[in-house]
């Protein structure tokens, strides 16, 4: 995926070129999976709170910052010394050109540096909730709060099913693929035939990738 050529050069719905490699479309601001990504990741770590009888609400009222933005999800129990837990996604783009000098060192760097604007955008927070930031990348890094949020311990306790913590990652992980696939044919022309602008090699086994993920979630 990083140095393989997937389409032919084409102009994205923002004005910017795609090249042969199709990157730009992980991090085009215009991206067509970012939003149904975000929402999937946030939707996968309410529900594994709620399977182990920690009921949470999305985009919960009352927590705005002075932007008026709301984290993503809040637990309504308590999760740690009384205070309940208070998360806020985000995917960043590993390939994206302001973090390759970093993550191009050390795997996990961009998804670091999102967890920590995070926790400074949302550190009026700190007292009252347990804030943990939910930090991946595109090519599947988490971050080191993501590990710490990393549900599996309580889901193996809950469900007695030594697999549980897995099923959660691997949850993840297709999200983030999903949202990976829908960015990238976001970019091309409306109403384009996507055999125009996909090597046929690779079309075939981007298919074969998303129908594999479908059985892998019908699974889960």
């Amino acid at each position: 995926m990083i140095k393989t050529n997937c389409c032919s050069p084409h102009r994205c719905h923002c004005g910017e070129v795609v090249n042969s490699l199709g990157h730009h479309g992980l991090s085009c601001s215009q991206s067509a999976g970012r939003i149904a990504r975000h929402a999937n990741i946030n939707d996968i770590i309410r529900r594994a709170l709620v399977t182990f009888g920690v009921p949470a609400v999305l985009e919960p009222h009352g927590l705005a910052r002075d932007d008026g933005k709301r984290p993503d999800g809040m637990s309504l129990f308590p999760w740690k010394m009384g205070r309940p837990l208070v998360w806020d996604a985000t995917c960043f783009d590993t390939l994206a050109p302001s973090h390759l000098p970093s993550s191009s060192c050390c795997a996990g760097s961009a998804a670091a540096a999102a967890e920590n604007l995070k926790r400074r955008k949302y550190n009026n927070l700190v007292g009252s909730y347990i804030f943990e930031p939910f930090g991946v990348e595109t090519l599947g890094s988490w971050s080191p709060s993501a590990h710490k949020l990393y549900l599996s311990k309580r889901l193996v306790d809950t469900s007695r099913d030594p697999r549980a913590g897995f099923y959660f990652g691997q949850k993840i992980s297709i999200a983030i693929q999903r949202g990976n696939a829908a960015s990238l044919l976001g970019t091309l022309p409306v109403d384009s035939d996507v055999e125009e602008f996909f090597d046929a090699i690779f079309l075939v086994c981007f298919k074969l990738v998303l129908i594999s993920l479908e059985l892998v979630f019908i699974i889960l």
